[in-house]
C-alpha cells in the first residue's frame, strides 16, 4: 500500500517542524502557551530526555491523567520520541477505577495535574500511595503497584506535593542525557512499536488497555484529516479528551499528518470554545451532539462570528438530524463530517467526506475508510449479509489494535482467526456502501458521548452489604441520548434508598457513571436458560419511567 505513512508519530513531527519551523502549532486560548512547530518539537525532546534521566526505557508505560493541557501534548510527544507506550486515563477516574488501571497497565511513571471539576487527583493519590510522600521520586515502592515509580505533578503550584517531582525539574534532569544516548533511541523506534494504551471496556468485566501502534494512529489520522481536506492553512479547535481517541487521532494525529495548527481547549463550556472558535479564527471544531447544542442554545450564540469556520466531525453518539442542519447552517460548518469506529480500529472505520451530500451527511456514518475492510454479518452464523440486511459490523485492517494488554482471550473474543474485528455493534449497508449504525449487540450505555460500560458499575455495586443483586441499563434520554438506571435487588430485610445507592457510587467512580434513576425490584426477567433478558428490562423501564417520549426519538 503505497501510500501508507511507515514512519514513526516522532518523525512526523520532526519532518513537520522542519518543513513549518517558524509556523504556529499549538496555542492554547486560556493560558501562555504557543508554540510554533519546532518549538513543540524541540520541547518534546526535551521531556524525551528528562524522562530517560528518571529511569523511563524504550518499552515502558506512562499514564497521563490530565485534561487537554500542554503537558498531556508534551509526555504523549516525549513518549513517541523514546519508544514508550502512553497509557492514557480518564479524567473522571476516581481511586477504585486509578488502581485498577495503574496496576493492570504496569506503569512506571503517572503524569497528572491538579483536579479536574471536584475530583482531587492529588488527595486521590496520596489514599491510594500512602508511602508516596515519605518517598523520593523515582524511588516510590509499593507492592499492590510493583511498576509504579515515579508520580510527576503537571499541576498549577509552584513546589510538587511531597514525593512528587514537578514537572518543571524534567527541563533540568534532560541536560543529563547527551545527544547520542537519546539519537540511539529514538532512531530505534519502529512505526509497528505500541505507542499509545487506551483503556476500553467490553460487556464483560474491567476495561481492556487497548494497545494501538505509531502506524495504526498516524495512518488512520491521515485518513481522517484526508476525509475533511485538511491543509496546513486550517486551524482545529481541540476540546474533545485527548484521552480519548477523539481527540487523540481524529484531533491530534488528524492535524499532525496535515500540519495543521491546534488550538486546545482544556475543558468544554461553550463559552470558552466560542472565544476560541472566534479570536483564532478556526475553520475546524470536533465535538459529540451535546457539545454543539450547548454553544447553539447559548443565549450569547449570536453574538459569535463563524464565518471563518468550514468543517470537523461531530460524533461519539448518534447526530440528531437538526443538530447536524443547524451546525451547517448558523456555524458555518458546511462540510462537517461524521465518523464511526470503535478504539480497537484506533478507531475510525467508516467516515462520510466534505464532498457527500447534507443528506447522506446526517443520516449515515460514511463508507469504509481507505485501505479498511468493512462488512456485516449474521451474529449467529457468521455469514456476510448483504445490503438493507441488520447484523453485526465487522472491520478489517491496518488500523486493528495490537491486541488488549495481558488479555489474550479478550483479544480472541473480538480479532477472529481471519482478523476481522467484531464491533458488537448492528448496522446495515446500502448499495452505495453507506453504512448505518441501528444498535448494539452489547449492553454498552453511551451518555452525551462517553461510553460506560453497564457490567463495571454492576461489579462495585455488588460490593454493598445490602444489595443482593443489580443489573444496571441504559434508559432513553432527550439530553443525553442515554442515562443510567440501575436496578436493584435488596437482601432480605434490607433497606435503602435512591440517594444512597447514588452516594455510594458517587464516592468511589466518576461521576458520569452515577445511576441517574435507580429501581428497587423484586426479580428480573429471564430466558428459559435463566439468562437475563436486559432488553425487555429496558422496555420495562421505559415505561416505569415514563421516557416513551425519548424512547420514540432515538427509533425515529
Amino acid at each position: 500500500m503505497d501510500d501508507m505513512m511507515n514512519i514513526t508519530v516522532s518523525k512526523l513531527l520532526e519532518q513537520v517542524a522542519k518543513q513549518y519551523p517558524d509556523d504556529e502549532a499549538v496555542k492554547f486560548t486560556d493560558r501562555d502557551y504557543r508554540r510554533t512547530w519546532k518549538e513543540f518539537n524541540e520541547e518534546a525532546e526535551t521531556i524525551a530526555k528528562g524522562f530517560l534521566e528518571m529511569g523511563i526505557q524504550k518499552g515502558d508505560h506512562v499514564a497521563i491523567w490530565a485534561t487537554n493541557v500542554p503537558e498531556w501534548m508534551l509526555t504523549f510527544f516525549a513518549c513517541t520520541k523514546i519508544g514508550a507506550v502512553l497509557v492514557t486515563v480518564n479524567t473522571a477516574y476516581k481511586v477504585f477505577e486509578l488502581e485498577y488501571l495503574l496496576r493492570q497497565s504496569d506503569s512506571k511513571m503517572l503524569v497528572m495535574i491538579d483536579n479536574f471539576k471536584k475530583n482531587d487527583y492529588i488527595q486521590i493519590v496520596n489514599e491510594l500511595c500512602p508511602t508516596l510522600k515519605d518517598s523520593k521520586p523515582g524511588e516510590y515502592n509499593n507492592p499492590m503497584l510493583p511498576y509504579l515509580k515515579t508520580v510527576v505533578y503537571a499541576g498549577n503550584k509552584d513546589t510538587a506535593p511531597a514525593g512528587m517531582l514537578h514537572w518543571k525539574e524534567l527541563y533540568q534532569k534532560a541536560k543529563n542525557i547527551d545527544d547520542e544516548t537519546f539519537q540511539a533511541i529514538y532512531d530505534s523506534v519502529n512505526p509497528q512499536d505500541i505507542c499509545n494504551m487506551q483503556y476500553t471496556s467490553g460487556t464483560t468485566g474491567f476495561p481492556k488497555g487497548v494497545m494501538l501502534t505509531h502506524y495504526n494512529i498516524v495512518n488512520n489520522g491521515k485518513a481522517i484529516g484526508d476525509c475533511m481536506k485538511f491543509t496546513h492553512d486550517d486551524k482545529l479547535c481541540i476540546v474533545v479528551p485527548f484521552f480519548h481517541c477523539f481527540g487523540m487521532v481524529l484531533a491530534m494525529m488528524a492535524c499532525l499528518t496535515h500540519s495543521t495548527a491546534m488550538v486546545p481547549v482544556d475543558v468544554y463550556s461553550p463559552v470558552k470554545v466560542m472565544d476560541a472558535l472566534q479570536n483564532e479564527k478556526c475553520t475546524a471544531f470536533h465535538g459529540v451532539p451535546t457539545m454543539f447544542i450547548g454553544m447553539l442554545e447559548h443565549p450569547d450564540f449570536e453574538k459569535y462570528d463563524f464565518s471563518h469556520m468550514r468543517t470537523g466531525i461531530m460524533a461519539g453518539s448518534p447526530c440528531p438530524i437538526k443538530v447536524m442542519e443547524q451546525v451547517v447552517e448558523k456555524m458555518n460548518m458546511r462540510e462537517i463530517t461524521i465518523t464511526y469506529g470503535q478504539t480497537e480500529a484506533s478507531p475510525a472505520t467508516t467516515m462520510t467526506t466534505t464532498d457527500d451530500s447534507l443528506e447522506l451527511r446526517v443520516s449515515t456514518v460514511g463508507r469504509s475508510m481507505p485501505h479498511v475492510e468493512t462488512k456485516i454479518i449474521d451474529p449467529e452464523t457468521g455469514e456476510t449479509l448483504g445490503p438493507g440486511q441488520t447484523g453485526e459490523f465487522c472491520s478489517r485492517g491496518y488500523n486493528t489494535m495490537r491486541g488488549y494488554y495481558k488479555m489474550e482471550e479478550a483479544t480472541r473474543q473480538v480479532i477472529d482467526k481471519d482478523g476481522w474485528l467484531h464491533s458488537g455493534d448492528l448496522a446495515t449497508v446500502d448499495e452505495k456502501g453507506y453504512y448505518k449504525i441501528t444498535g448494539r449487540i452489547k449492553d454498552m450505555i453511551i451518555r452525551g458521548g462517553e461510553n460506560i460500560y453497564p457490567k463495571e458499575i454492576e461489579e462495585f455495586l455488588y460490593t454493598h452489604p445490602s444489595i443482593s443483586d443489580v443489573q444496571v441499563i441504559g434508559v432513553p434520554s432527550k439530553r443525553y441520548g442515554e442515562e443510567i438506571m440501575a436496578c436493584i435487588i435488596l437482601k432480605e430485610g434490607c433497606t435503602m434508598t435512591e440517594e444512597e445507592v447514588k452516594a455510594f457510587v458517587g464516592s468511589s467512580m466518576a461521576r458520569h457513571k452515577i445511576p441517574s434513576f435507580v429501581a428497587f425490584v423484586d426479580s428480573f426477567p429471564m430466558n428459559a436458560a435463566g439468562k437475563i433478558q436486559k432488553f425487555k428490562l429496558r422496555e420495562w423501564a421505559v415505561e416505569y419511567l415514563n421516557l416513551q417520549e425519548a424512547a420514540s426519538i432515538e427509533t425515529a
